[in-house]
């Protein structure tokens, strides 16, 4: 019995409906994504054979060194920033407005004494960025309790707002050793002594035991 041949049809498939869907996507990424806010000073940090990251989803305390000791303070999720400056503001007496906590919560970093806070926020933003490149820093001690360091009071408000904040401490290769013991003297001086230090990777040197602790592990793989 002779078999019915079908017509033969190419095959078809609708792209609209995809191209649709990719570009609500991208319009959805552009106009939801949160771009980090520039950082005041650039940093070249030394180099390190650790390749421990610091766990995606934490809140970020950190605390950078430039070249010239000076230290920056910056804290990556707004509503932990929020809490923190209105808790400093009624500590230390800063007769902070709303708007200009709103312009501190806005900002990336900080590295404005208490003294001089209040003016930078009030200024406009093009007196902002150079205020930001010309600050001195916040001031610091070896002692958690000495007048001078306002870096405890950063501190000690964030571990308040969140005592599960992590603590990051990125320092200039060139930085002073006494500016980075000042972070680490106050943080134990508040009894913190778990914190990262954060450093670019290098290869880790042949002839060493980490090269062939990590030599061996690659061999059992």
């Amino acid at each position: 019995m002779p078999h019915a041949s079908l017509p033969r049809k190419s095959t078809h498939i609708d792209m609209t409906a995809m191209c649709d869907v990719a570009f609500l996507l991208l319009t959805f990424f552009m106009l939801a994504t949160k771009f980090k806010p520039p950082e005041p000073v650039v940093v070249s940090t030394p180099k390190s054979i650790s390749d421990i990251p610091v766990p995606h989803g934490d809140i970020v305390f950190l605390l950078t060194v430039d070249p010239k000791g000076r230290i920056y303070v910056a804290v990556d999720d707004r509503p932990t920033r929020k809490s923190i400056i209105e808790m400093v503001n009624a500590e230390k007496n800063l007769q902070l407005t709303p708007q200009e906590m709103d312009v501190f919560n806005a900002d990336g970093s900080e590295g404005i004494p208490f003294s001089q806070l209040k003016a930078y926020l009030d200024a406009a933003p093009d007196q902002q960025k150079m205020d930001e490149v010309n600050a001195p820093g916040i001031p610091a001690d070896t002692a958690v309790l000495a007048p001078n360091n306002e870096l405890a009071e950063w501190i000690k408000a964030a571990r308040t707002t969140n005592s599960k904040i992590r603590i990051c401490i990125k320092a200039d290769g060139a930085a002073s050793y006494p500016s980075v013991q000042k972070i680490i003297k106050t943080l134990e001086g508040y009894k913190i002594f778990k914190f990262n230090l954060i450093t670019d990777l290098k290869g880790i040197p042949p002839g060493t035991a980490a090269y062939e602790d990590a030599h061996r592990l690659d061999v059992k793989k």
